[in-house]
């Protein structure tokens, strides 16, 4: 299980970030300032560590220097709301590896994550069992595993009834592609008969509700005439 340090002050993001990664298989520890964190940094092995730029009692940038002086090999991620080419510029010049602006998806996040992990040698994700790999479905930052059951937007669990969960793993398996409503009916439903086409649409609504509530995009568009397709907007 790879160890990550996540030097952080706001408490909805930590507590955002801590519980999607941990729920993806790493294990999390937080600092709430920059000392707290040059401290844990020295003290512990870890993976690959997030570092906010405006800390308390010291900033990223100092902290990311003097890790810097001891340690040249843990990965470093910059997360921070100042996103102009200039502040990512002296982060990288600080010793970061990489850099990323809030608000952020958190689908990126884990890519980013990933990358830095397999440069480095010591990615566990990639140890997964190769049925869990490839039962892995994604569109936008919505993650559906097929291996576990389990389905999040943004990092946060989305509880579906079965059929609710059928029907999205069939919109994920073609996405891009226009569905038609008998399509679905046959696929999800598994009939082959003239079975009222007004539940696909009664379930499309329900799921709708749950994965793109919150002011998420749009991922379900309807296409007149034709049917349903999953898409980015």
């Amino acid at each position: 299980m790879n160890r990550i340090l996540l030097v952080e002050d706001e408490a909805h993001v930590v507590s955002f970030i801590t519980k999607g990664l941990s729920e993806d298989g790493y294990e999390v520890s937080v600092a709430l300032d920059g000392k707290t964190g040059l401290s844990m940094a020295d003290q512990n092995g870890f993976d690959l560590i997030i570092l906010d730029i405006m800390l308390p009692e010291m900033n990223g940038l100092e902290v990311c220097k003097a890790i810097r002086k001891k340690n040249t090999k843990v990965p470093i991620l910059f997360l921070t709301a100042l996103g102009t080419s200039e502040n990512v510029v002296i982060g990288l010049e600080a010793g970061a590896d990489d850099y990323l602006v809030k608000p952020f998806k958190f689908i990126e996040l884990v890519a980013r994550i990933k990358t830095l992990l397999r440069r480095t040698g010591n990615n566990d994700q990639e140890h997964l069992h190769p049925e869990e790999q490839e039962a892995i479905y994604t569109i936008d930052d919505l993650i559906l595993n097929d291996y576990t059951k389990k389905v999040t937007r943004d990092g946060i669990d989305i509880q579906l009834t079965s059929t609710e969960y059928r029907l999205l793993l069939y919109f994920l398996q073609n996405k891009n592609k226009v569905l038609s409503r008998m399509e679905i009916l046959e696929k999800v439903w598994h009939v082959d008969f003239n079975m009222s086409t007004n539940v696909v649409d009664v379930y499309v609504n329900y799921l709708r509700k749950k994965i793109e509530g919150y002011n998420q995009g749009k991922l379900i568009h309807t296409v007149i005439g034709m049917g349903y397709v999953l898409k980015s907007e």
